[in-house]
């Protein structure tokens, strides 16, 4: 067999064991777990440590069935608490792989996937909230809002991709400013991280992953800006760092 088909073939099953995972694992396994946790009286944390460990699952799995892809984690990323988590956003493995590395966090999600049948329910349950604060999911994006301060003090980090949507070319464009007014408001720090070539392995507008080709993932900590700096000041200075992640690209 010619070797291209071959890698082909391996890119496909690799992607089916992975999609099974998400389906079985979660049916035969973390069901349970999940609503065990939903009769709580408070089931954020409990669902916020139930998605990092299944995420993680997911990761591990991806790294030994997928040996060419190398993984460099900065080791200090598990550490963050009580931060403003900000990110270059390359990939649709973006997401989980932060979740599958901060632990307890909250984050931005598209309202559409709210409606998504159990999923939208797990976001809920997670403390997740809409990127809207309009129609129907006004009132849970104005909920975990009041509550962000306390989560944040407690040891939680929120985690946003300021540019809203994923980088084709790897650019950096236009910078959101709702996560810097969280910080601001919060008076948490901001974490820039940089995520690098997860778009190598899950291609934005594809639908198989990218195996067979030699790839390395790395997660690091580019900056951390303390409290008190201006709006503008934290947008620039954010943009600044990632432009740099860019350029090393």
């Amino acid at each position: 067999m010619e070797t291209g088909k071959a890698d082909r073939l391996i890119d496909i099953g690799v992607t089916l064991i992975c999609w099974c995972y998400f389906l079985l694992a979660f049916l035969l396994f973390f069901s349970p777990f999940y609503l065990a946790a939903a009769r709580n009286s408070s089931p954020e944390h409990r669902f916020q440590r139930l998605n990092r460990v299944f995420y993680w699952g997911f990761f591990a799995l991806l790294r030994r069935i997928a040996p060419r892809q190398q993984w460099s984690i900065d080791p200090e990323i598990a550490g963050i608490r009580s931060s403003v988590v900000v990110c270059n956003h390359v990939s649709y493995l973006d997401p989980i792989l932060l979740i599958s590395l901060l632990g307890r966090a909250r984050t931005i999600v598209k309202p559409l996937f709210f409606s998504v049948p159990v999923f939208g329910w797990i976001l809920r349950r997670s403390g997740y909230f809409p990127a809207t604060s309009s129609g129907p999911l006004a009132g849970l994006m104005l909920m975990q809002m009041e509550t962000m301060e306390q989560f944040l003090r407690e040891g939680g980090n929120l985690f946003i991709f300021p540019q809203g949507t994923r980088s084709r070319d790897g650019s950096i464009g236009v910078l959101d400013e709702g996560a810097f007014k969280i910080a601001r408001y919060c008076k948490a720090p901001v974490r820039v991280l940089c995520i690098r070539n997860t778009e190598r392995l899950f291609t934005p507008g594809k639908f198989f992953f990218f195996t067979r080709r030699p790839n390395r993932i790395s997660v690091r900590i580019l900056d951390t800006i303390l409290p008190g700096h201006g709006l503008s000041e934290l947008r620039v200075r954010v943009r600044q760092v990632l432009e740099g992640c860019t350029r090393e690209a």
